[in-house]
């Protein structure tokens, strides 16, 4: 794929004036979740919805973490997504979950995140 970094604003999904911007966040389509430094999410009042969730890292290592509720903007799109409350040590990532919610996908020749075009709906 290719790695790569996007800007992202996270903000507080009941007080949108709490905001915080990160400049580097490594898109990860491979992580389900985005994680957001533990620090910009207690700062922003974001609450710790899920406790203990367990995650499988890429060497295999089992770990757990918090997981709340975000608005995530990257550019001029904007989702409301579970991030989780990444403790030191931990990578900054925007996840899958949240790039199919913002509507974009993986540019990996250009390394970019686009749009992604029409949502699919139902047909009656």
């Amino acid at each position: 794929m290719g790695i790569f970094h996007v800007g992202a604003r996270i903000e507080n999904v009941i007080d949108r004036s709490k905001g915080a911007s990160l400049s580097r966040m490594l898109v990860d389509s491979g992580s389900e979740y985005t994680w957001v430094p533990e620090p910009v999410l207690e700062k922003l009042g974001i609450l710790r919805e899920k406790k203990d969730l367990e995650f499988v890292m890429a060497n295999g290592q089992k770990i757990t973490r918090s997981v709340g509720f975000a608005i995530i903007r990257v550019e001029k799109s904007f989702t409301v997504d579970e991030v989780v409350f990444a403790e030191k040590g931990d990578l900054l990532l925007l996840g899958a979950r949240s790039l199919e919610g913002l509507s974009l996908v993986v540019d990996a020749r250009r390394k970019k995140l686009v749009a992604a075009g029409p949502l699919p709906a139902a047909t009656a």
